[in-house]
């Protein structure tokens, strides 16, 4: 007998919001799966995805809430900041660690709901950059669930549906019209993913967490790495989870506001030594004012080394 995939989970990030509008336009009224978005945004920002996304197709949807069941026939979307974490039956929001730099994460969302529902999830990464949501994607295939990733030609944003299909050997790869009838197909058991011997083969548990000499670059905490297939993701003590490109990303960020903190610090020092050297003796007022263009020298420098700083893009 046939799976019917009843909970549909979809991750889209920059270039998402059109290419919902044009999924959710292709889903049947009678549709019996529940369906749960999420879309990177900014804390403390008012979402108006769910106007948009019920005014876009046949489906009512709304903000996901706190301990509410779930229902068929409806989309959830994750609010800003705060992580949507599913579980048998309903749902939850926390303000949990940020994962890639999000909250909400679609890792965190995808990775709850291949736990809690396995072979009944379908897994759905549309346009976005870098590659959150290709962990959680390859947790929904190792469940048996279905995987599916928007053509990246058509995709605004390519990154994030390359990430994933450059790591997972997924089910189906359609543009994000062709998605609707899919999801709707994939619901009532019409279509179906890969055969059980792929399934079998990613189903291998991860490798114990092994220590690193990493920092994390949101809290500086201990970062342990962690071996998800060919791939590898990086967790600290309080969660925050990255990727190899979002851990790349971060440290340079990280290493970017460590050096403007230092020219400040510099600075701000050269020019106390200035205000205060007319406090003291001769001798140590000079002291303060040699003290003064040494700080304000090795401030220029850390100013130079940032003006000649080379940045990279990561693909």
């Amino acid at each position: 007998m046939a799976s019917k995939h009843d909970v549909i989970v979809v991750g889209a990030s920059a270039g998402g919001v059109e290419a919902l509008q044009e999924l959710v336009r292709g889903l049947p009224a009678e549709f019996p799966a529940a369906l749960f978005v999420v879309l990177h945004l900014e804390a403390r920002t008012k979402s108006f995805l769910p106007e948009i996304l019920t005014k876009a197709g046949p489906l009512h949807a709304r903000h996901a809430t706190d301990g509410a069941s779930i229902e068929h026939g409806r989309i959830y979307v994750a609010p800003p900041d705060c992580h949507l974490v599913i579980e048998r039956g309903h749902m939850h929001l926390t303000s949990g660690p940020k994962e890639q730099h999000h909250r909400p994460s679609i890792n965190v969302t995808f990775r709850s709901a291949a736990l809690a529902y396995g072979e009944r999830v379908a897994g759905v990464v549309m346009s976005g950059e870098l590659d959150d949501g290709t962990a959680g994607l390859w947790e929904i295939e190792r469940r048996r669930g279905i995987t599916v990733v928007q053509n990246p030609e058509e995709a605004a944003f390519p990154s994030m549906p390359l990430s994933a299909l450059r790591e997972i050997e997924v089910d189906h790869t359609v543009t994000a019209a062709e998605m609707g009838p899919l999801l709707g197909d994939l619901a009532t058991g019409i279509k179906q993913g890969v055969s059980e011997m792929r399934h079998s083969e990613s189903e291998r548990s991860e490798e114990k967490a092994q220590l690193t000499d990493l920092t994390c670059p949101e809290c500086r905490g201990t970062i342990w790495e962690v071996r998800r297939g060919q791939a590898k993701d990086y967790r600290c003590r309080v969660g925050h989870t990255y990727s190899a490109k979002n851990m790349l990303a971060g440290h340079f960020a990280a290493q970017e506001k460590a050096l403007y903190a230092a020219v400040v610090a510099l600075e701000e020092g050269a020019s106390l030594a200035t205000r205060l050297a007319d406090q003291f003796d001769l001798s140590f007022a000079e002291r303060l004012r040699t003290e003064a263009r040494e700080r304000e020298a090795q401030a220029e420098a850390i100013r130079q080394v940032l003006k000649e700083r080379l940045s990279f893009q990561i693909e």
